[in-house]
């Protein structure tokens, strides 16, 4: 019997960089916790602006959010994973230098950039609807930062091809998206988070469903007994699923659950 059900949500539940989210989810979100079964939604975005997104049912499910350093339940925090200060400031000057890339700092209490790019701040704003602060130096104030985040819109594979060899070693980082690359603490990531609330609320991966269409969902994959990659996932994520269901535009998170309630 399911007990969790955790899904991503750009690309999987509805189109990356948007609020486009099918008001019948938050109706499924409803009836899955009538029958003991909890949701939750899985994403690299921050907390503020997933809490918005899911506004009408956001007491009803758990947060995994900053591709799983960070989980949260109703005002609880089931997980907070953060990066070495040492570590982001090294990675903040080197991201600078880099030609046509925005970043964010991400924090519990809100992002922080200093893009003035306005189609970055658009995505962040309206898109994500993320709380987010733009500063002239985000190195002036030490804090306690759960992921960095390099946004670049045509180059993102190129720069995590050089990036990702000079700092595994010490940040876990993964492609989020088309235009993403994360980097998190080394134990951080989607599968962990999963794993942490299946110890805590005693649920086995057996009684776990989970979905995405990117690589940062493959440790996500391997916490549950059952994964869905959407239609629209790369070839390579959907082998490492265990079915393939419908694309995110045409709402295959949303058809799997129906046949689940």
């Amino acid at each position: 019997m399911i007990k969790l059900v955790a899904s991503d949500i750009d690309g999987t539940l509805l189109p990356e960089g948007t609020d486009q989210i099918n008001p019948e989810m938050f109706e499924v979100i409803r009836k899955l916790k009538e029958k003991d079964i909890l949701f939750a939604a899985a994403s690299g975005r921050h907390y503020s602006g997933m809490s918005r997104l899911f506004e009408p049912v956001k007491k009803d499910m758990i947060f995994i959010t900053e591709n799983g350093a960070y989980v949260n339940c109703r005002g609880y925090t089931m997980l907070d994973q953060t990066l070495d200060w040492k570590d982001v400031q090294d990675w903040v000057h080197e991201v600078r230098k880099i030609p046509g890339a925005s970043f964010t700092m991400d924090t519990k209490e809100g992002f922080y950039t200093e893009s003035r790019d306005p189609e970055f701040l658009d995505l962040v704003l309206k898109g994500y609807k993320s709380a987010m602060s733009v500063e002239e130096d985000v190195l002036t104030q030490k804090r306690e930062v759960n992921k960095v985040a390099l946004y670049h819109k045509t180059d993102i594979q190129k720069i995590a091809a050089e990036m990702t060899p000079r700092w595994n070693g010490r940040m876990h980082c993964t492609l989020s998206g088309e235009i993403w690359l994360d980097f998190l603490n080394k134990e951080s990531n989607k599968g962990n988070a999963i794993r942490g609330i299946q110890k805590i609320l005693g649920i086995r991966p057996e009684e776990t469903m989970v979905f995405g269409d990117n690589f940062n969902d493959i440790e996500m994959f391997h916490s549950a007994g059952e994964s869905y990659a959407v239609g629209n996932a790369a070839e390579a994520v959907k082998r490492e699923a265990k079915y393939v269901a419908d694309t995110n535009v045409n709402d295959g998170v949303l058809k799997v659950l129906r046949t689940l309630l």
